[in-house]
């Protein structure tokens, strides 16, 4: 179960640069007269005339700022300075320690900070992925720029909801970039969840259900809220489920696993926890995995699991499409998962959107979008 997830992105890998090679990319793009230049380097996007950084995956320990949108290991490193909402940092003490400086915004809230080139207005936005994740939304220059971060619109049970708002610009995440990720009302997953767990208890097994840590796990505490099930969470969810609690968010009894509490008991474990290991502490068992990536035929074998059930705290590709709706920019640039095949979906309905590459260097600022197509290069 450790390497699940990376082995089905492999899985489909020739596939995505099959359908990248037929979809145009942004390689270089430079219009020098916005404010709002962005970068987009390491994992990472830079706006280097606001000295700021959107979840550098490299720990950037100069006079430069990061926004960190969230604290999943894939956004954020030990920086200097930061920009972040209070959940955010406390998970980050959390899970980084160290110290660092912080800037700590409420949703809502725009403050002013003073960049290399002038001053910018910053504002953090609720996404839904994750108990503290944020959009970000800067101005500079009259522009407007919108980075989602990872995000889900359908409302979850353990995060804030969801509040996108205008801009000329939107940098969004495309994990579920094709049509065929579609996800089903989240009210049946659970059901087909809780009947998972009653009938695996009833036969005298321990029902392991794998989910990510920060997040995942604490979603499924509150979906199973009311089920009557007797519930217990691995160490490494549990130490986080408490900060939860220190935020106000309300979910059902649990114990922390240990080393005689978990058999015939549903259990909530890190994807990355091994099944050998578990038989081992927990008896006979039955797995199930929750991730969107369950609407995938290969998963539940890739992750080792008996069962997969499509609960997903990202956005689905009908969610995708409805984002850009809400915020209606000018220009749409895609980030990681499918992101050429969405950025195609997006022009094919008439909006101007183009993929960033993971390999090369991307420089692009809102400017004239006549002058942005004229430097454009398709791959060949």
């Amino acid at each position: 179960m450790a390497n699940a997830a990376v082995t089905l992105r492999r899985a489909g890998a020739v596939e995505k640069r099959e359908m990248r090679r037929l979809t145009p990319r942004a390689r270089s793009l430079t219009c020098p007269v916005s404010a709002l230049e962005l970068r987009f380097e390491h994992g990472g996007l830079h706006l280097p005339r606001l000295g700021l950084w959107l979840d550098s995956r490299r720990p950037v320990t100069g006079p430069e700022r990061v926004v960190v949108s969230h604290a999943h290991a894939d956004h954020t490193a030990p920086h200097r300075e930061v920009i972040l909402s209070a959940p955010t940092a406390r998970f980050l003490q959390a899970r980084l320690g160290g110290g660092r400086l912080e800037h700590v915004l409420a949703f809502g809230e725009t403050r002013e900070f003073d960049g290399p080139e002038g001053t910018f207005r910053l504002r953090l936005l609720p996404a839904g992925h994750v108990l503290g994740s944020a959009l970000t939304w800067v101005e500079a220059g009259g522009e407007s720029l919108l980075y989602t971060g990872d995000f889900k619109l359908r409302p979850g049970r353990a995060a804030e909801r969801c509040t996108p708002c205008a801009a000329d610009m939107l940098v969004m995440e495309t994990t579920f970039g094709r049509p065929e990720f579609c996800f089903p009302p989240e009210e049946e997953v659970v059901a087909g969840v809780i009947r998972f767990c009653r009938e695996t208890l009833a036969e005298g097994r321990t029902a392991v259900l794998l989910g990510y840590s920060l997040g995942k796990s604490q979603e499924i505490l509150a979906r199973l809220a009311g089920a009557g099930l007797p519930l217990v969470l691995h160490e490494q969810g549990y130490r986080l489920t408490e900060i939860y609690a220190e935020f106000g968010v309300t979910l059902p009894a649990f114990e922390r696993l240990g080393a005689g509490n978990g058999r015939g008991r549903v259990v909530i474990c890190p994807p990355a926890a091994s099944r050998t290991a578990l038989e081992q502490q927990l008896g006979p068992l039955r797995c199930a995995v929750l991730t969107g990536w369950a609407l995938h035929p290969r998963c539940r074998f890739q992750y080792g699991a008996d069962a997969a059930f499509p609960l997903s705290d990202h956005a689905d590709f009908p969610d995708l499409l409805r984002l850009v709706e809400m915020v209606n920019p000018r220009r749409v640039l895609t980030l990681h998962g499918f992101a050429a095949e969405f950025a195609a979906a997006l022009r094919e309905r008439g909006r101007e959107a183009w993929a960033l590459s993971e390999s090369d260097q991307l420089t692009l600022a809102l400017g004239d979008p006549m002058r942005a197509r004229s430097v454009l290069r398709t791959p060949a």
